[in-house]
């Protein structure tokens, strides 16, 4: 394992990186802790913040180039940010259950299947967590 590879890379990707694994493991944290809490809703709002964060530095990232410069991760990148707003609003109408469908939804979409497509072959993340 070597992170000579992420860090030799643009500008977006080691900050896409680094927000995305923050996300990861505060996602692990709010499955883990209690719903419903001041620390719940304390965590859940810098959760979002970093998913956003991860979400809008896609935007800037152009490895794969399928449209111009855009690829089908960026429909993801839109789709969980329409994910995160449709997930907020159903926390403020206590519509609870819709909440938590779609926080494990994003969660697992845009950090567990996308993260682990970035370990494929020929991916910055694969180099890093394999070796060149």
């Amino acid at each position: 394992m070597s992170l000579e590879p992420l860090l030799a890379s643009t500008w977006p990707i080691p900050f896409h990186v680094a927000v995305a694994l923050l996300a990861f493991g505060l996602g692990i944290v709010q499955f883990a802790a209690p719903k419903g809490t001041v620390p719940h809703r304390t965590i859940g709002w810098i959760w979002v913040i970093l998913m956003a964060a991860v979400a809008l530095s896609s935007f800037f990232i152009h490895e794969i180039r399928i449209w111009g410069p855009w690829s089908p991760i960026h429909l993801l990148s839109i789709g969980t940010l329409v994910a995160l707003a449709a997930a907020v609003y159903a926390a403020r109408h206590r519509r609870i259950s819709s909440h938590q469908r779609a926080m494990i939804a994003i969660f697992v979409g845009a950090l567990v299947i996308t993260g682990g497509l970035t370990l494929l072959p020929g991916r910055i993340m694969h180099a890093v967590v394999f070796g060149g």
